[in-house]
């Protein structure tokens, strides 16, 4: 079993900056595939960002890329979403996600754990 523990989430205006932290235990996170999601709303959750095992391969969200930067710190067993340029279409949910299978997906069926999320709001 995986425990993940998002925090940093909170109210900004447009334009501003914010990095999620989430932190797992129970599992060698050097082993897991890490990934963040997110749901706005009255939508479905969707793909944010992922990181491989050492962090060489990342994958982001069209919507995200070049604002977005995912991190992790195999020490510390935790991973982090720097979120820069914060939009209002940015608000929702934030969960953290763990996939003990290799290879770094983005379809949220493939990971097993999940964390219990955090919000983000942006306002205009």
């Amino acid at each position: 079993q995986v425990q993940l523990a998002e925090s940093g989430g909170g109210l900004v205006q447009a334009g501003a900056s914010l990095r999620l932290s989430c932190a797992a235990s129970g599992r060698t996170f050097s082993r897991l595939i890490m990934a963040w999601f997110r749901q706005a709303p009255g939508k479905e959750r969707e793909f944010v960002a992922a990181i491989s095992w050492a962090g060489l391969v990342t994958y982001y969200a069209d919507s995200v890329k070049g604002r977005f930067t995912i991190s992790r710190d195999n020490v510390k067993n935790t991973v982090y979403l720097q979120m820069n340029s914060l939009q209002p279409e940015d608000t929702a949910v934030y969960y953290c996600a763990a996939d003990s299978s290799t290879g770094v997906q983005t379809s949220e069926a493939k990971y097993d754990y999940w964390g219990q999320g955090t919000q983000v709001t942006v306002s205009s």
